[in-house]
């Protein structure tokens, strides 16, 4: 009866949401006129929950850098501006993606009605995704990616974050015999089960949580909603983490409005507006007024807020948790650690060749991004030593002869690397060099049959 009654209400609320879409379309004015050094984007709408972080998140998938926004959404209205610019730091002017803001924000968009059943959530059949949330440790990246490989799964695109001792990762992989999804509902298994038993480790007090399902979803969104349901916010006891490192958040209280006012000042960097506001919205707050600048080093954000449910911060555990989990938005993308980006032909099993080396090599993997593009893989990996000691540059040329100097490239990289002589890579590239190894030696899996 209760299910009846909640698919009614929902139901009812879609036609009111209709209703008022039709009645109150949302407006886009794109203006490169007013001001000298960035493309205006002024968006108005009725108001919903969520409808900020839609709007923040199609600029920031579109790789725009928001270097100030003005944030107003009292009553059924939400009014924003945002001034953006592209990664170079110039205004927007390539019509492509100024026709995909408006379609995407304008009246012909979707958004505002799927808003509260989902936020960045689309379907597809060509791959299948793993979310995978467990203990961090050194060489995590390359266990669990020789479990995919000896179960016959090829990692085509996947995005890792690690914070405060945890791992989060959002994998797509295809059957390497097809290239589609996997379908094998035996082999899913073993997969959930040995990748959960990778990820749980040692550590028998933490859960470790291994997710299978057929479609996509917005990596980075659920990559924090993963990461915050962990709760990895909260700090191991001892914690020996530097204070001044740390993002300056605070919040205050503004009685005569009924308000809590969030500040926060940190260093910036890409995609900062959009973990926060991501965090704050799954923390269920609504964001009333809000001030951005990031024309500096340093970004400043000032919100007005309130709970969903029309409450101001009500104590000071909830104070310290909402620091407590912006702070985590914050330094959960932050890329401690060298940067190395490897771009070759794409195969079954390269992540776990290339991880397996950084592994052998004393290099733990802090950060990473995989993507496949026309049979190409293009990876960014953040490595640091395992031991915490700066990375030694012979180590990295090392690891770079092995795989081939032009194969992976340092970025970043505080010393000069000189280049050193090495043979032909044609080996890794087609795999013979690992042919002779056994992903059993590592303790990791039985052949699957």
């Amino acid at each position: 009866m209760e299910a009846t009654v909640s698919y009614s209400q929902n139901i009812m609320d879609d036609e009111y949401e209709k209703f008022i879409r039709r009645m109150n379309p949302p407006r886009v004015v794109i203006d490169n006129e007013s001001c000298k050094n960035a493309t205006v984007i002024q968006v108005d709408s009725a108001n919903k929950h969520g409808i900020l972080l839609e709007v923040v998140q199609v600029l920031t998938d579109l790789n725009l850098t928001i270097t100030k926004a003005y944030i107003c959404s009292d009553g059924g209205w939400f009014m924003d501006v945002f001034n953006v610019t592209n990664q170079e730091g110039n205004k927007i002017t390539e019509e492509p993606i100024l026709d995909y803001i408006m379609k995407s924000l304008g009246p012909d968009s979707c958004f505002a009605s799927s808003m509260r059943r989902s936020v960045g959530v689309t379907t597809g059949m060509n791959h299948t995704s793993i979310e995978l949330i467990g203990s961090d440790r050194p060489g995590l990246l390359s266990e669990v990616s020789a479990v995919l490989t000896n179960l016959r799964c090829n990692v085509v695109n996947a995005e890792v974050w690690t914070h405060n001792t945890r791992a989060a990762a959002i994998m797509q992989v295809t059957d390497d015999e097809n290239g589609g999804a996997v379908s094998d509902l035996e082999r899913l298994t073993m997969v959930k089960k040995l990748l959960c038993n990778v990820l749980r480790g040692s550590n028998k007090s933490r859960d470790a949580k291994t997710l299978v399902s057929h479609g996509v979803t917005h990596t980075e969104r659920r990559l924090h909603q993963l990461m915050f349901a962990d709760r990895d916010y909260e700090r191991a006891m001892g914690d020996g983490s530097d204070d001044k490192e740390r993002p300056n958040v605070n919040v205050v209280n503004w009685q005569d409005k009924d308000y809590s006012v969030v500040t926060i000042r940190c260093k910036d960097r890409p995609k900062l507006l959009f973990d926060t506001i991501c965090t704050m919205t799954d923390m269920q707050y609504v964001v009333f007024h809000g001030n951005v600048d990031t024309e500096g080093p340093e970004a400043y954000q000032e919100y007005c807020i309130r709970h969903i449910d029309g409450s101001p911060v009500k104590s000071d555990a909830e104070r310290q948790r909402v620091i407590q989990c912006l702070e985590a938005a914050i330094e959960r993308r932050v890329s401690e650690g060298l940067k190395l980006e490897l771009c070759t032909t794409d195969r079954v099993g390269l992540l776990s060749d290339v991880t397996r080396i950084f592994r052998e090599n004393s290099l733990t993997v802090t950060r990473a991004e995989v993507t496949t593009r026309a049979g190409k893989a293009l990876n960014t990996f953040y490595v640091s030593d395992s031991s915490g000691y700066p990375v030694d540059a012979k180590i990295i040329e090392s690891v770079r002869q092995t795989i081939g100097q032009t194969i992976l490239r340092v970025k970043g990289n505080p010393e000069e690397l000189n280049p050193v002589q090495q043979e032909s890579p044609t080996r890794f590239l087609f795999g013979g060099l690992f042919k002779s190894r056994s992903f059993c030696n590592f303790g990791l899996v039985r052949s699957y049959s």
